[in-house]
């Protein structure tokens, strides 16, 4: 068993026999590791799954090591006394030989690229924000306001910008100009990454079943294939949805359960393209006459709305892994008419 604790320029490297017994130390710079590793016999080599972590669990796998990738929340509790780095390596060295240790699988190289694309897209929606927000705050202080929404903004800005009589100063109105021109242009950008993610989910057959569920579009599909491929990694597919974060936490003790909000685990950015999935067809879906129209309407009579969205997100979560590992699309059952 090896253990790496990766660094962005030196790893530490810590061996272990079939005993236990340290055998290895060793720091090597980054470039390094794998001729290191190409010296050694096939063993396990056990990483924290980290920035960097699949590009040389690849390039091990072809020396033919086992690769065992874990979460460091996973790892921290087998840190002994004070922390650093060799003390990291022998603890990833030792959650690996855990029998009950969840590892998280090595992705492709095109799950990379694909998780890549949408970080980028995430970062200028992100921005597009910042800069209306901004727009919005320097109106305000010469006593204008706007209603909400992106493209009610934008076209009462175009409309001020050819208002001659609008009470702004030259220098404001100027950079405002120069503030909608960068608007733009992330607009632009954005629509660029959107045609992409459209064109590489009607080229993928899994992705196409996955926009069979309602709720899940192309953002959703790509982002889901690229984060857990075919859901194998998954027993069932409750684990997928306690994996996005959308069930209950739970804090029982003495026997008594108690459940909490949703846990908000694992992937932030997937959890939230669910919930917003499941916001826009939680409508259309609780008047179908069917099981689960009947079951959103029974919880809308009893639960807040929001409960009800996070809820139909979990449900839509199971029924995308149901998809993945059954090779299905998804269709509606209507209810069987009563006599």
């Amino acid at each position: 068993m090896l253990g790496i604790d990766l660094g962005k320029n030196s790893c530490s490297l810590v061996g272990f026999d079939a005993a236990g017994v340290v055998v290895l130390r060793r720091r090597a710079r980054r470039e390094t590791v794998v001729g290191l590793t190409a010296k050694l016999p096939a063993c396990v080599v056990a990483m924290e799954a980290c920035c960097g972590a699949h590009h040389l669990g690849q390039l091990l796998v072809a020396q033919g090591h086992t690769v065992r990738l874990m979460s460091p929340e996973y790892v921290r509790p087998y840190v002994k006394a004070q922390k650093n780095d060799d003390r990291d390596a022998e603890a990833i060295a030792e959650a690996a030989t855990r029998p009950t240790m969840r590892f998280v699988p090595l992705k492709e190289q095109e799950q990379l690229d694909m998780q890549s694309l949408h970080r980028v897209r995430s970062r200028l929606v992100g921005m597009r924000t910042m800069l209306m927000n901004q727009l919005r705050a320097i109106l305000l202080e010469r006593g204008l306001t706007f209603p909400q929404g992106r493209r009610k903004f934008e076209m009462a800005i175009g409309a001020l910008m050819q208002n001659p009589e609008a009470q702004i100063g030259p220098r404001i109105r100027s950079l405002i100009g120069e503030v909608r021109d960068e608007w733009t242009d992330l607009d632009r950008r954005i629509a660029a990454l959107d045609r992409e993610f459209v064109e590489h989910a009607r080229a993928d057959e899994a992705a196409r079943r996955l926009m069979s569920i309602p709720g899940i579009g192309t953002m959703t599909a790509t982002a889901l294939r690229a984060a857990v491929d075919d859901g194998s990694t998954f027993t069932r597919a409750r684990d997928l949805a306690a994996w996005l974060g959308l069930v209950p936490r739970q804090h029982t003790t003495g026997g008594k359960p108690k459940l909490l909000g949703i846990s908000k685990r694992g992937n932030s950015y997937l959890r939230g393209l669910f919930i917003h999935g499941a916001r826009a067809a939680l409508p259309s879906m609780a008047k179908a006459e069917d099981a689960t129209g009947r079951w959103l309407r029974g919880l809308l009579a009893r639960a807040h709305y929001n409960a009800v969205v996070v809820a139909l997100a979990a449900k839509l979560a199971r029924i995308a892994w149901a998809t993945l590992r059954k090779g299905v699309s998804f269709e509606r059952q209507p209810e069987p008419a009563h006599a």
